[in-house]
């Protein structure tokens, strides 16, 4: 059952990813008015770096039950948890809590921790 907990997870971190990085390009950035061009460019590749960070996260998530060592599992939980437990608390503070995505990622946590 700890796996699956994991793997669901995964599944969750890297649908949310996703969405994150559709919801930057298609919603965000069309409407926001950054100068000069270059560090519009950067605040992008800033934002959709993070979108590649949670597919990493939860691509080791989905892995981490097929790895036969307890040591690899507890740093890849404990990690994730953080950087995930870390983004939504970012997000639920700069949203003032009105955006979903700290909800989210608070499931990734949940369901990661309870996998551990």
């Amino acid at each position: 059952m700890r796996d699956l907990l994991l793997q669901c997870a995964g599944v969750l971190a890297i649908a949310v990813a996703l969405i994150h990085g559709y919801l930057g390009e298609a919603k965000v950035f069309p409407r926001v008015h950054i100068e000069p061009e270059r560090l519009r460019i950067l605040i992008r590749l800033v934002w959709q770096a993070s979108t590649v960070a949670w597919i990493g996260g939860g691509v080791l998530l989905i892995a981490t039950p097929r790895m036969d060592s307890e040591p690899a599992r507890h740093w890849i939980v404990a990690t994730m948890a953080c950087v995930f437990g870390l983004s939504a608390v970012a997000n639920a503070w700069a949203t003032r809590g009105r955006h979903f995505g700290w909800m989210a990622l608070s499931v990734v946590v949940a369901l990661a921790v309870a996998g551990y």
